[in-house]
């Protein structure tokens, strides 16, 4: 299933908060491990500066040592990896080595060596999960990191769903992972209550239809989710919510249940060629915990943004 995942380093403690999270996922799935560290070369035009060929080499020879260190700390874990050095910024390398080197997935820490910000993720890894196109696994920086990289156990998985095929996309991985941890297995779904978009209050009669929809949604709901668990059959625990906004619903539930892992698929119900859907969006620029998502379209598939087209068209002249 995920044979290959790429570990992306920058030297800091703060990028390292990945690899208890690597090693537990290499575990599980028997996966193999790339350790990845950019250095950018002389003649990098987005690089801020112009760095020197001397000083280049020298970055990149302790770049090489400090993977190597790491590397030798990996083993010792058990799990199967390996290490390059690459040219370039990290962004765009990052990601072109993941597709020429047949990455099944991507383990990110949300910030590195340019610190912690009050934005949830930093802006290398904005530009990664918007063009790798395959699953992403964001750590929390800010978070507590294990003690060390075998001292990491999930307890309790949060996958959220909403009755389409599409976010079931993700079930299998979460299966795999909370049957090779033993821990349980929360499936939730939110019913939206409908809006009635008005200027003034709703009749009786709008407020009674609002009710009738939401009582369908929630039976329909409660039988989607009794199916899914008796299907899945391991330890797996059910919630059912009701709520105006999924994505608040949802954070609450990851606060009062002491969820350490949330997994989704990038897309649901509604659909979207964009990368990301909304409440997958929602979970990157807010969510709190780790956070795997998987990603159920390709990049052939992915509407390009206004700005892919302008840069493309400048490019070519």
């Amino acid at each position: 299933m995920w044979d290959h995942l790429l570990v992306p380093l920058d030297g800091s403690p703060l990028a390292e908060t990945v690899l208890p999270h690597a090693v537990a996922l290499a575990q599980a799935f028997g996966s193999r491990l790339t350790l990845l560290r950019a250095v950018a070369g002389p003649r990098d035009e987005s690089a801020s500066r112009t760095v020197d060929p001397l000083t280049w080499q020298m970055r990149k020879a302790e770049a090489r040592a400090y993977l190597e260190q790491v590397l030798g700390r990996v083993q010792e874990a058990g799990v199967e990896v390996e290490r390059t050095v690459v040219e370039g910024m990290a962004a765009e390398q990052i990601v072109a080595f993941a597709h020429a080197h047949g990455v099944d997935g991507i383990v990110l820490s949300s910030h590195g060596r340019s610190g912690l910000s009050d934005w949830n993720v930093s802006s290398v890894v904005q530009k990664v999960i918007l063009r790798a196109f395959m699953p992403v696994l964001i750590v929390r920086a800010y978070r507590d990191m294990a003690p060390d990289l075998l001292g990491l156990r999930y307890r309790r998985l949060l996958v959220p769903l909403d009755g389409s095929q599409r976010a079931e996309y993700v079930l299998p991985v979460a299966a795999r992972l909370a049957g090779f941890h033993a821990c349980p297995l929360l499936l939730a779904q939110v019913v939206n209550r409908p809006e009635v978009p008005r200027r003034t209050p709703l009749t009786q009669e709008e407020l009674d239809l609002v009710e009738q929809l939401t009582s369908l949604n929630r039976e329909k709901g409660e039988e989607y989710l009794h199916d899914l668990q008796a299907r899945l059959g391991a330890d797996v625990e059910t919630r059912l919510l009701i709520s105006e906004s999924p994505a608040e619903a949802l954070h609450q539930l990851v606060a009062e249940v002491d969820v350490d892992l949330v997994l989704l698929s990038a897309h649901g119900y509604s659909g979207t060629r964009w990368p990301y859907g909304s409440v997958a969006l929602n979970f990157i620029a807010y969510g709190t915990t780790p956070l795997l998502i998987m990603q159920d379209i390709s990049e052939q598939d992915a509407q390009p943004t206004e700005a892919q087209k302008a840069a493309q068209e400048t490019r070519g002249h």
